[in-house]
């Protein structure tokens, strides 16, 4: 069977590797960016360049967005020259931006009028996650736009749910993980932390209790680089606090507490006000840092 057109909206840090997988895997893809610069280097890969979101829906079966947040998402999907001014009924618009569940539906309800399906569907994985076609993939939306866009999902990632058949969904399953993702990054400070208080060898330190009961993403890929001293993002704490501010609000809209989220988003506050914001989430160590008056790796 003749695989669909695909589109491809936002070629960031995960958008370009995710494109390039696609277009390896042999499907046509057609691309668009804000800033032409990425577009081009994905046109250089076997994509044909687009002047707007409608262009890209216009040709396209199936169209990917990943951009920054819910208004960003909006704006490409119903806003001038958006991907609801192009797209033809019967398409399917696959949103893989981690954004806000209820504004997700109302984008859906909107595409819906016009006879487009609408998949949500954030990831999980980093850039790394990106780059080999590994991430995980959290769905919600009907199941048989599901169905036609599992095959290209099987290309960008590894661990793929549909969460089921309401839009929204997946953005709920993106925030659970984004829960578990902060307690165990803040863990995971708070025993390098203790270590360095008491002297240990951190790199034995870690490898000891990385793949016990205690072991977690963080320890095995973050906390080696918290040892080294190494702030350098694969994923920034401006990224995980809008991150953080959709699960605070989900949370909120359903009346419930997440005290422990909501330490880990101040903790990342005190880590924004001094500047580091666009430094990746394992610099949260900075924040407990400033409060045990002690640094992980000294200053030369």
């Amino acid at each position: 069977m003749a695989k669909p057109t695909v589109g491809f909206i936002g070629l960031g840090i995960m958008g370009a590797p995710m494109a390039r997988n696609l277009i390896d895997a042999g499907y046509a893809l057609t691309v668009w960016n804000r800033s032409r610069a990425k577009v081009d280097a994905v046109a250089a890969h076997g994509a044909t360049a687009a002047e707007s979101a409608a262009e890209v829906a216009a040709s396209s079966e199936i169209i990917i967005t990943i951009v920054t947040d819910s208004p960003d998402v909006e704006l490409v999907a119903l806003g001038p020259h958006g991907v609801i001014e192009g797209a033809a009924a019967g398409s399917i618009l696959i949103d893989m931006t981690t954004m806000s569940p209820a504004i997700t539906r109302d984008i859906a309800g909107k595409l819906g009028e016009k006879g487009v399906q609408m998949l949500d569907a954030p990831v999980s994985g980093g850039d790394i996650g990106a780059q080999n076609g590994t991430l995980s993939i959290m769905v919600g939306g009907p199941t048989a736009a599901f169905d036609r866009a599992l095959p290209l999902f099987e290309v960008m990632g590894q661990n793929i749910i549909h969460a089921g058949e309401e839009n929204g969904l997946g953005q709920y399953v993106k925030l659970c993980n984004q829960i578990a993702v902060v307690g165990n990054l803040l863990a995971m400070c708070e025993a390098v932390a203790l270590g360095k208080r008491a002297g240990l060898d951190l790199d034995k330190m870690i490898a000891a209790i990385s793949k016990g009961a205690a072991g977690s993403w963080a320890l095995l890929n973050l906390a080696p680089r918290v040892a080294k001293g190494d702030w350098e993002p694969g994923f920034m704490v401006d990224l995980q606090q809008k991150d953080l501010r959709l699960t605070l609000e989900a949370a909120a809209e359903l009346d419930l507490p997440l005290p422990g989220t909501a330490l880990v988003n101040n903790l990342f506050r005190s880590v924004q006000r001094a500047g580091m914001g666009r430094k990746g989430t394992q610099s949260l160590m900075y924040a407990l840092e400033q409060l045990g008056g002690f640094q992980v790796v000294e200053d030369e």
